[in-house]
């Protein structure tokens, strides 16, 4: 059964037209990006916003422990979200609403509003809500599960809210501020997949904090496609039944023809990856298994690619 088809993050475009290879030289901004983003930055106000951002960096931290030690695996989001709605509302924003899944949406409205730009860091992390989340400090750096992915995401995103409203910037755009839920694992981009689903309010441009270094920009999709597949049977005793089909058999075979002929696809071409994630099934050890499973991830930055691998 599929789970999820085609998710892909819509990030900034402003590099060129590919990802490249990590030790491949690093892409070149164009001219005409260069120039818009120095007259960005001459602007008086965002100059103030950008000092801003600096001369906030204590409570940047205070909320960067607090957030971190309010635990939020997938599916169990919620005391993160209301807290981080709160943060949105303490910063300025009117209109701060959390929706069916759980996304917090903070909106901040532009001179026209003919177009919406949203800013978004997920809410989630992958550690279950039994781990410790307790920060702990050594010298100058701040340990801790979640803290980088990506709860320092939703620290960015209240930081970048801040500065505007202290140096008063005016947008032409409505502006979205989104805490999603649901990136991480069997989370499955849920959060994101709702705020575009048919006949959700239009989004024109999508930008996604999330870890990592604060220099790296990703600028292209990578769209995956996963399946739980199942084999079931009889099932019955090891010795007694046996001669019966066996699911777990079924499926060991299944993982090693899909293994021997994918480098035909993940060998040629654009970066193509498949991964068995997970398996189970069965009952005991001495009984021959009713259910066996996979789960199954495929991705691709190709749509052409990702089928041929399906």
């Amino acid at each position: 059964m599929r789970r999820a088809l085609a998710s892909a993050g819509i990030l900034l475009a402003t590099i060129g037209p590919c990802a490249l290879a990590q030790d491949a030289e690093p892409p070149q901004i164009e001219e005409i990006y260069s120039t818009e983003i120095a007259a960005i930055l001459a602007d008086e106000k965002v100059r103030t916003g950008m000092d801003h951002i600096l001369a906030i960096e204590p409570q940047s931290r205070r909320d960067l422990i607090e957030l971190t030690e309010i635990p939020a695996p997938p599916f169990e989001e919620e005391a993160r979200g209301l807290r981080f709605a709160e943060m949105l509302r303490e910063a300025g924003l009117a209109d701060v609403t959390i929706d069916e899944v759980g996304n917090v949406i903070g909106r901040r409205p532009g001179r026209d509003g003919d177009k919406v730009v949203a800013y978004a860091a997920h809410l989630d992390t992958v550690f279950p809500a039994d781990t410790d989340v307790t920060v702990r400090f050594d010298d100058e750096k701040m340990y801790a599960p979640g803290i980088g992915d990506n709860t320092r995401g939703l620290v960015t995103i209240l930081g970048v809210l801040r500065a505007m409203q202290h140096a008063g910037l005016e947008t032409e755009a409505d502006l979205l501020f989104i805490g999603n839920v649901g990136e991480e694992g069997l989370g499955d981009l849920r959060g994101v997949k709702h705020l575009f689903r048919e006949g959700a309010d239009r989004i024109d441009s999508f930008i996604a904090v999330d870890g990592g270094e604060s220099t790296r920009i990703v600028f292209g999709g990578v769209g995956s496609h996963r399946y739980r597949v199942t084999f079931r049977g009889p099932g019955g005793h090891s010795w007694g039944a046996y001669g019966l089909a066996n699911p777990h058999h079924a499926l060991g075979r299944a993982i090693r023809i899909f293994d021997e002929n994918a480098p035909s696809v993940t060998g040629v071409g654009e970066k193509t990856s498949h991964n068995i994630g997970r398996i189970g099934g069965g009952t005991s050890v001495n009984s021959i298994p009713f259910e066996s499973w996979m789960e199954v991830d495929m991705r691709s930055g190709s749509q052409d690619k990702l089928d041929d691998i399906d």
